[in-house]
């Protein structure tokens, strides 16, 4: 086994060290979930606390890692005696992305419960982390079933496998830890809840600090055992601690001062529910025990604050987590006093660290800097246009003023309008895709439709389907009691109808024909809102924007709907309309997607007003290109930006070449009369 770097060897990251410690101290916290760029020690950190985990006393030979003192009634290897048990280091267990719903809750066999009524059960991960931490690398990109399933657990301290009647129960107690890059897409808003703690993570800009992470970096893989040997001292010294503050944490005082605090701050920050209330106390009474302390002091409440509050205020995707401290200082100063909750005493000046941060090591850590806090409140989206924003619309215009990116003027960019509950787009027939919520597929998880002979592992049993395959066969295989004898061949594996998630790419026109304020305000708006309905249907996201002489890959297919809303608030406008260069463009991304994840359907979105311009014969080259999507089956929407009284309905022609649906932009609204719910249209070839 690989010696792992030595927790107290990270340079800087105080603010992630702390909330890791702080979870070791009491997992009731609810574990942590660690946002940052790449590169930025999130694994490294993780992976170096299981070391400052304290040893377990478990049940010999059980598989989920009871203890002696207090097994659990309903362990499947149990019945327990109470007795003396081995010592064995905490585990840390990590759940890969691709794992399944076996692997992480355990598998039965349910061939024989079925013939033989036995609950043969093989354990997953679960119940190898009891006890010990569980981590999540990417927990953006587990499937949203599978972190349902482990936040379940992670609250109840228990999991639950059913199969068809069967069911067994286990305790399931760990330390949780999700790791997360946001340029890879987001958690859905009720996950972050779940999580205890959230902290923000980014390398320093300090030269003197990245030198000392290259140092200590270059150190470890020349030597990994001599490097953590020198680290040792400092790795007992706070093993002991979390040891001395677990052994302290029953006999600190949350007094109703503290209370106050923490119930004003969470009513102050408008969050929703009790959740982060208690993970607000339970955070705030490990800060004091780790500082030695018996009382919670208005420092931890401001403390927990951070730490528990910053993720819970997002209140779409496109907010960034943050806190004003401001506000948080004044309302702590306007509930304080009393109680002991004053925070004018240092409590322990001449302690380890004077508080709550983590142990440092002076000067061989270099200057501490940690990432800047990220002030709070929504990003602005404007409901109506600048100044100036009246002004007609020129078709072509600024080709004469100061050149882009595509040779043709800009104008400043429109601020997207308020968005709004869009109607639902679907991409026809039945899809095999990855778990979402827009089109139907087969998957896992969904209303069964039918039964199939199993491929591989069986993990959705038909069962009228099973004993059907079984019942002609009882006689031949001498059946002679009450009990179905039941083979392999008889199994059946059910197959089921739900949801996928699919690539939507939006083909945006950004070009002078739709550069008036008003009108370019509203497409983004409408643009935007689109993104939201992706987000929340779990969808990947591209964006293709033509304009001037030619088309751009603004954002690559991703599933960040964040960055997709960024791109599109800087997008530029002005110049001419080479619609057909954004739609070659776009069949050019298909065709590189289809390639990396075949089984994703597209849905294309352009967002036009119709008018082609610029070059030989434009109207008929975008037709040209037009009819590449309906030759490939693409399903498609043209969301028609055409306005004022006379309309020239190019917008429909192109939906027409492209064998898709047009929607005008208040079509799109889904509370619109016109905006009822419809899939989008296809061909006889590609019904389903």
């Amino acid at each position: 086994m690989s010696t792992p770097f030595p927790f107290t060897a990270v340079v800087g990251q105080d603010d992630l060290r702390l909330a890791l410690l702080l979870n070791a101290v009491s997992p009731a916290v609810g574990g942590v979930l660690v946002r940052g760029e790449k590169g930025t020690a999130k694994s490294t950190a993780v992976r170096a606390l299981s070391a400052l985990m304290p040893e377990v006393d478990v049940v010999a030979g059980c598989r989920v890692s009871c203890a002696p003192g207090s097994p659990d009634p309903a362990c499947p290897d149990g019945p327990h005696e109470v007795g003396p048990g081995v010592s064995r280091p905490a585990r840390m267990v990590e759940l890969p992305v691709g794992a399944s719903e076996d692997r992480l809750v355990g598998a039965l066999d349910i061939e024989r419960a079925l013939s033989e009524g036995v609950k043969a059960f093989e354990p997953g991960l679960l119940a190898d982390a009891h006890r010990g931490i569980l981590y999540v690398d990417e927990v953006n990109l587990l499937h949203d079933h599978l972190v349902d399933l482990l936040l379940d657990a992670a609250a109840m301290g228990a999991s639950y496998v059913e199969r068809e009647g069967v069911s067994v129960r286990h305790a399931a107690r760990f330390l949780l830890v999700g790791t997360m890059n946001p340029e890879e897409g987001e958690l859905r808003p009720q996950l972050l809840d779940r999580f205890g703690l959230t902290v923000e993570v980014a390398a320093s800009r300090e030269p003197d600090q990245r030198v000392e992470v290259v140092r200590r970096r270059l150190a470890y893989d020349d030597d990994p055992e001599g490097f953590a040997a020198r680290w040792a001292d400092e790795e007992s010294a706070v093993r002991a601690r979390i040891v001395a503050a677990r052994d302290l944490l029953p006999s600190v005082r949350l007094g109703d001062g503290a209370l106050r605090q923490i119930a004003a701050t969470c009513a102050a920050f408008e969050v929703d529910g009790m959740r982060a209330d208690i993970v607000m106390a339970r955070t705030a009474t490990a800060l004091a025990a780790w500082a030695g302390r018996t009382e919670v002091l208005a420092e931890d409440v401001r403390q927990a604050a951070l730490l528990a509050l910053p993720h819970r205020r997002r209140r779409n995707p496109f907010d960034a987590p943050g806190l004003d401290e401001d506000k948080l200082d004044e309302t702590l100063e306007e509930f304080g006093g009393g109680d002991g909750t004053d925070g004018d005493d240092d409590p322990d000046p001449d302690g380890p660290d004077g508080g709550g941060r983590p142990p440092q090591d002076g000067p061989r850590d270099g200057p501490q800097d940690g990432p800047a806090e990220t002030q709070d409140g929504p990003r602005e989206a404007a409901g109506s246009p600048e100044p100036g924003g009246d002004e007609a619309a020129r078709p072509e215009a600024g080709e004469s003023g100061q050149p882009g990116s595509s040779g043709a003027g800009e104008q400043q960019p429109a601020r997207a309008a308020e968005p709004f509950r869009t109607k639902v787009l679907s991409v026809p027939g039945l899809g095999e895709g990855a778990a979402g919520r827009r089109s139907r597929a087969r998957t896992e998880h969904g209303r069964t439709t039918g039964s199939r002979r199993p491929r591989g592992t069986l993990t959705k049993l038909h069962l009228a389907a099973t004993v059907q395959a079984a019942a002609p066969h009882q006689k031949a295989r001498g059946r002679s009691g009450r009990g179905l004898v039941v083979r392999r061949d008889d199994l059946r594996q059910a197959t089921r109808e739900g949801r996928e998630g699919n690539l939507v790419l939006f083909v945006v026109d950004a070009s002078g024909s739709m550069a008036a304020r008003q009108r370019m305000s509203a497409v983004k708006g409408a643009v935007l809102s689109l993104l939201l309905d992706a987000y929340q249907r779990r969808d990947k996201v591209g964006l293709v924007t033509f304009r001037g002489s030619s088309a751009d890959v603004a954002l690559p297919p991703t599933s960040s709907v964040d960055a997709a809303a960024a791109r599109l608030e800087s997008l530029p406008t002005g110049g001419r309309t080479p619609l057909a260069a954004g739609l070659l463009k776009a069949h050019d991304v298909l065709r590189v997607e289809r390639l990396r994840d075949a089984a994703r359907r597209p849905l294309v979105v352009v967002v036009t007003d119709g008018r082609a311009t610029g070059g030989p014969e434009p109207v008929a080259l975008a037709g040209r290109a037009a009819r590449l999507f309906a030759a490939d089956s693409v399903a498609s929407v043209v969301v028609d930006c055409e306005t004022g009284p006379v309309r020239l309905g190019l917008a429909g022609q192109l939906a027409r070449e492209l064998e898709g649906t047009a929607v005008t932009l208040d079509e799109l609204r889904a509370d619109s009369i016109a905006g009822l719910v419809r899939d989008v249209q296809g061909t006889n070839r590609r019904a389903a």
